[in-house]
């Protein structure tokens, strides 16, 4: 899989951007601040449908253009070759008036080969798989940081993961508002006498359904990448850590031991047998232990949107006690297999977007990452200093200089 071409309106800093893309290593050099890492986010929102930069797709509008109390239109249009067929991606943020006090709304449209699709029926049609120094909240941030990390590589990876997920948060919330409801109502008095909630039943089975398939998915998901993950730290680290990658599922689908409420980090836990009808039983089995404890909380305490991952070198959670040049190896060894496991999924290699990475690496650890995508169809990297790469890489590159909002060849 490889861009041909691709054209931004109003993106950020660009007000217009044609170009042409070849399918060998790019390099975007100048200074900072010009618009080499809007390139690679404008490329990455045409995979994910979100920005690694914010959550909020407002302010990938051009700030110009989001000022304007009329509307406002970004666009951002990708041709793109997947296999032996050609395809266009199209995304638009419209930005439009709305009410009294210049009040505005923004409209997300999504249109592939010329029709317009939900997301979760496009996302994963086009992939790309982007790195960039700042991504070490993956391993130090929140558990949300992670999450958003597997679904996001799922999504791409798993054509249906994206439908299924947006179905279990609204599921999710429709069960929350109706905790509280009940809570409200007195419930927990009612349901401890033997009492029983029909509309309760009915968000527990769609849960169930949805965060048991979810779950499965994750387990193999984290399986499979830390399979490649492990190999490539392994290289990484001339043999002297061994990563690891802990998945902890909320609801945990495997019985504990021994009545044992949890098992310690480093045990290795292999959940590779479970069966979905299994993790739906347990699931639903778990909700309904927990009914009164969550309708008193008003707020359901267990499932995926609960799930937590964590990264061990050698057993110690590099999360809490990561060096920074450890967190660093991880997080190039995590991307690295992020781009094969794709490509094992798909049969297709993902676009690699690398922003910025040369600088953070020292030199044994920047040959090793260009030996490494140098397998792949399409790689784009920004810098500032085209010297942190080796002569004869630059030689075979094109070299584009990115300036104000403008790129030149």
């Amino acid at each position: 899989m490889y861009l041909k071409h691709i054209s931004l309106t109003n993106f950020r800093n660009f007000t217009r951007l044609d170009i042409d893309i070849p399918t060998r290593v790019v390099l975007l050099t100048g200074a900072n601040a010009q618009g080499k890492t809007s390139v690679l986010e404008a490329i990455y929102f045409l995979a994910a449908f979100t920005s690694f930069q914010t959550h909020a797709d407002r302010q990938l509008i051009n700030f110009t253009e989001g000022r304007k109390a009329s509307l406002a239109v970004t666009r951002l249009v990708a041709d793109y070759q997947r296999g032996k067929s050609k395809h266009r991606l199209e995304a638009r943020l419209i930005l439009e008036p709305m009410g009294v006090l210049n009040g505005q709304r923004l409209r997300k449209e999504i249109l592939l080969d010329g029709v317009k699709k939900p997301v979760h029926e496009v996302i994963g049609h086009f992939n790309a798989v982007i790195f960039v120094p700042q991504m070490s909240q993956i391993i130090e941030g929140a558990p949300e940081d992670r999450r958003r990390y597997l679904n996001l590589a799922l999504a791409q990876s798993t054509p249906v993961y994206a439908r299924a997920l947006s179905e279990y948060n609204q599921a999710l919330t429709q069960r929350n508002a109706l905790l509280k409801s009940l809570w409200e109502r007195g419930a927990v008095l009612s349901l401890s006498k033997g009492g029983s909630n029909d509309q309760l039943e009915v968000w527990d089975e769609a849960l169930t359904r949805l965060g048991a398939q979810i779950i499965l998915w994750r387990i193999e998901a984290v399986q499979q990448i830390e399979r490649l993950a492990a190999r490539v730290h392994h290289e990484l680290t001339h043999g002297f850590e061994i990563l690891r990658l802990s998945y902890e599922p909320a609801f945990d689908p495997l019985p504990k031991p021994d009545g044992q409420l949890g098992l310690k980090m480093e045990t290795v836990i292999d959940r590779s047998g479970l069966k979905l009808n299994e993790i739906q039983d347990g699931f639903r089995e778990r909700l309904r232990e927990l009914r009164s404890e969550e309708i008193a909380r008003g707020v359901t305490t267990i499932g995926p949107h609960r799930d937590e991952l964590r990264f061990l070198a050698n057993d110690i959670d590099l999360g809490h006690y990561g060096s920074r040049g450890q967190i660093r190896t991880t997080l190039l060894a995590l991307k690295l297999a992020e781009v094969n496991w794709m490509k094992e999924r798909t049969g297709e290699w993902p676009v690699i977007l690398l922003d910025e990475v040369m600088a953070e690496l020292d030199l044994q650890r920047r040959t090793d990452l260009l030996k490494y995508v140098g397998e792949s169809e399409q790689v784009l990297f920004t810098t500032t200093d085209v010297n942190l790469f080796a002569s004869d890489f630059v030689e075979k590159a094109e070299v584009w200089r990115v300036e104000g909002g403008r790129v030149e060849k």
